[in-house]
């Protein structure tokens, strides 16, 4: 150990970030590495640091769907508590990515209209599909007799929803067919249809 640190004794900290090109942590890593040093001291230029797969992971869209996947394969096996459990890991996974890109959006306003538009995107498609593994779970729920289970997460859905849009209305359909509420809805007269809503993120 001694024998390593000895060629770098001579060196201030000042004098090692100065070679790693201003950098404390890019010092640290070349001490760490005398191969770094030399590379970093003969080739100034930063190499761009290539975005990593996330998709393989739970924290993404492909994990969300995959889980939602595997829920739909558990409820046609009539598997309806390993189903409960992959709806449940589905509907958190989406609803924090929605977050985040909702989170993500909004500091982007007034920097970057780009930015700003593609994590708005994204907010809202994971919120849409957190909504509709929340459906798929009240379902379940409803299937195992468990109404009380049910009707909270289908108010969930119409809150994000709102009841003029499809997955909402089919949300107050339930709450009607499970007698929570005593009037149907069928929708608005045509005459009063707007341009489609979003889901809330």
């Amino acid at each position: 150990m001694h024998s390593f640190w000895k060629p770098f004794s001579g060196f201030s900290t000042a004098a090692l970030v100065a070679l790693t090109g201003g950098s404390l942590l890019g010092a640290t890593q070349a001490i760490a590495s005398p191969t770094i040093l030399a590379q970093e001291t003969s080739n100034p230029n930063i190499v761009p640091v290539q975005p990593g797969n996330i998709s393989t992971t739970s924290l993404s869209m492909a994990g969300a769907r995959q889980q939602v996947a595997e829920a739909e394969a558990a409820i046609a096996n009539q598997d309806l508590e390993t189903a409960i459990v992959k709806l449940q890991a589905s509907r958190e996974t989406l609803n924090q990515l929605s977050s985040y890109y909702q989170e993500l959006a909004q500091m982007f306003v007034g920097i970057n209209s780009q930015l700003n538009r593609t994590h708005r995107e994204q907010a809202l498609e994971a919120a849409q599909m957190r909504d509709q593994a929340t459906y798929q779970l009240a379902l379940v729920y409803r299937a195992q007799n468990q109404p009380d289970l049910a009707v909270p997460l289908l108010m969930e859905i119409l809150r994000s929803q709102q009841p003029t849009r499809e997955l909402g209305q089919r949300a107050y359909q339930q709450l009607f067919e499970l007698g929570f509420v005593n009037e149907p809805y069928a929708g608005r007269p045509p005459s009063q249809d707007t341009a489609p809503e979003e889901a809330a993120p």
